[in-house]
This record gives structure tokens, sequence and C-alpha cells, in this order.
């Protein structure tokens, strides 16, 4: 009897322990990352990253006055930069959104983007061009306008944007 309760009591915790969900990792970066595959991906304030090749399971966060240059990243989710000093995405892949939010400078060219490509009150110069866009392409309240062309937007170009 008393091993039939021990069963019992070990299946009951495999299966709470089971159903915890995982957590992504998240990883911190200053100075240059190469063609690995990490989980989620911090820029932190004031940092510089450089992603080369690099897969990201997850979202870029972009914080405070950071730097972003990615080229040929693979990313699954977004790439959300806010208060940011620079962005450049190059020829890369990117499953969710593209944000640039009350940032300074970004470049965006050659990219595939199955989301949106979103620049809404930056303060600086925001070039976004031949990129292939699922979704819309937004601009809004940027000081310059953004400039670029070339693009394949399947959604809407709408607001500063709907000439490029």
């Amino acid at each position: 009897m008393k091993r039939i309760a021990l069963v019992i009591v070990a299946a009951l915790c495999a299966a709470l322990l089971g159903a915890v969900p995982a957590q992504a990792e998240e990883r911190t970066c200053r100075g240059t990352i190469g063609a690995v595959t990490v989980d989620n991906l911090r820029v932190p304030s004031n940092a510089t990253c450089t992603l080369k090749g690099t897969r990201v399971k997850g979202t870029i966060k972009v914080e405070r006055n950071a730097t972003l240059y990615a080229t040929s990243v693979r990313v699954v989710g977004n790439v959300q930069a806010e208060n940011h000093k620079h962005v450049s995405l190059k020829s890369s892949t990117v499953g969710g959104s593209v944000q640039l939010k009350q940032g300074k400078t970004a470049t965006i060219t050659s990219n595939r983007v199955t989301g949106d490509v979103q620049s809404f009150t930056n303060r600086g110069k925001q070039t976004i061009s031949s990129n292939r866009i699922n979704g819309n392409l937004q601009c809004k309240s940027n000081v310059p306008a953004p400039t670029g062309s070339g693009n394949i937007v399947q959604g809407n170009k709408e607001d500063q944007c709907r000439r490029l």
C-alpha cells in the first residue's frame, strides 16, 4: 500500500512540475554575436550590439540610447527599439514586426518582415528601403520624415511612409 501511495505522489509531482511553462532565457548583448541561436536578446541602455548571422528564437529589444547593427539575422519574434540611438537591420528575416519608437536614427534595408514596420516619433534620419513587408509600413510624427524606396508592402503604406 505504501508503495502505491509513493508512486501516486511521484506521478503527481512529475505532472505538476511538467506543467510549469519553460521560460525563455534573455541574453544581454554588448559587443558582437555571430552565427549562434539565442532565445530573447536585449541591447541594454548605452550599449552597442553587432549581430552577424545570429538566430533569435524570440524578440530583440533595443533600450535607451543603445545601438543595434544586425546583418543576416533571423528573428522569430519582433525587433523593438524605444529611445534607441541607432538601429541598422539589413538582409534579415523578422517573423513579427519591426518597431522603432521615440528614438534617433535607423536604417532598415533589404529585409523580409512578416508583420508591420513601424516608425513613430523618432528624431533622426530613418531610411527604409528595399524591404518585403507582409503587413503594413507605418510612419508617423518623425522629424525628419523617413526616406527610402523599393519597399514591397502587402498591407498599407501609411502617413509619412505612403510613398516609400
